[in-house]
């Protein structure tokens, strides 16, 4: 048996293989059999369907990037000021983020993407001045910043969530001197969580790996070599279950098919539903493939009072859907989850509308 189709019963036995040292009280685990999401043993969404297609085992997601935001470059962080105080702080933009998260899975939401590099906090740009990134330029951590994730992580296990938990982001990445750095940053971020005992952490490499990446090892050739190191980290003998994203509309490539544990697809500049069901399609014929999810983490597109839109696309498709959001031009305050500073409430009507949709397909 191939081990991608008994890795629920490998997270089992790193279950059991806890120690005292190893923080035995977290709650949440995540695991896979096949093409299917558990936690704590249990199909997610169990025994849901909606409009006859089948929602247990997916894991439905929301981009959430910015929850551990931080600028360290003086010059740019004026940018971020909250209006009510003048100032950036983040700290309590981890704390209104923690303080957001029971409302977020009282829908339905079972996970979140999570970047230690964050995103753009313009939604999209070209250039990147701002300086956010938790490791120093030789792949230390910084733990201002680790600290910030530990309030997220640990809320997100008391909750029974499992969030994606990305590691890099183009346009942030060059804060790393070199390849060393990068590996570096990789092996102290991944023992990091595993030393913190976490057993609800899925990683993704990098964000859109084939999109703008100073080093080689975090393009498209090599990236499969750091989700090999991902898979090579151990503790009390549990590891992370691991993939990496490309952009929008684009296939995964063998590489990277047959390292990971789970396939994340982007539907950025996707507009057609019916793409997103040949994407899933597509997917499933790369060379490699054997049943494993299949997860959108990354999609601009709304619609959600339309019958047909790219959410309920993917749930046809048996694929987990994410939504993601930012503030566009002349928008307000509460619009979007990317742009900083965020309203991390559902309190714009396409939050609302995401959200809605969400309860209505898993039955929360």
């Amino acid at each position: 048996m191939k081990l991608k189709s008994v890795l629920f019963f490998v997270a089992l036995t790193f279950s059991l293989g806890f120690s005292a040292s190893s923080q035995s009280t977290r709650k949440t685990v995540v695991s896979i059999s096949a093409d299917k999401f558990y936690i704590n043993y249990e199909l997610t969404y169990s025994g849901r369907n909606w409009n006859g297609h089948s929602v247990e085992g997916l894991l439905m997601n929301s981009r959430m990037v910015q929850g551990m935001f931080d600028d360290l470059n003086p010059e740019t962080v004026k940018n971020w000021h909250y209006s009510d105080t003048k100032k950036w702080d983040a700290d309590r933009n981890t704390d209104e983020f923690v303080a957001n998260m029971p409302i977020w899975k009282s829908y339905g939401l079972l996970s979140f993407t999570l970047n230690l590099q964050g995103g753009s906090p313009f939604g999209y740009s070209q250039n990147q001045p701002w300086i956010n990134s938790p490791y120093t330029e030789t792949g230390e951590l910084r733990p201002d910043y680790f600290k910030r994730l530990e309030k997220i992580l640990d809320k997100a296990d008391e909750l029974g969530m499992a969030p994606i938990i990305g590691l890099f982001y183009f346009g942030q990445d060059d804060r790393l001197a070199d390849e060393n750095a990068v590996f570096n940053a990789v092996t102290n971020a991944v023992d990091w969580i595993l030393e913190k005992g976490y057993t609800n952490v899925l990683i993704e490499v990098n964000n859109e790996c084939n999109v703008n990446y100073e080093h080689e090892i975090l393009q498209p050739e090599r990236v499969h070599e750091l989700i090999e190191l991902v898979k090579s980290r151990e503790r009390d003998g549990r590891r992370l279950l691991v993939s990496t994203s490309y952009g929008g509309g684009t296939i995964p490539k063998e590489n990277v098919v047959r390292a990971s544990d789970f396939i994340l697809l982007h539907g950025n500049g996707v507009s057609d539903p019916d793409k997103i069901v040949e994407m899933v399609e597509e997917t499933r014929s790369v060379s490699g493939y054997e049943p494993m999810p299949i997860v959108f983490n990354e999609d601009d597109h709304f619609s959600f009072d339309q019958p047909k839109n790219n959410f309920t696309a993917a749930v046809s498709a048996y694929a987990s859907w994410g939504y993601f959001d930012y503030r566009m031009k002349d928008e307000g305050f509460e619009e979007g989850y990317q742009s900083v500073p965020v309203d991390w409430g559902i309190n714009s009507e396409r939050k609302k509308g995401f959200f809605e949709l969400l309860k209505e397909i898993t039955g929360y």
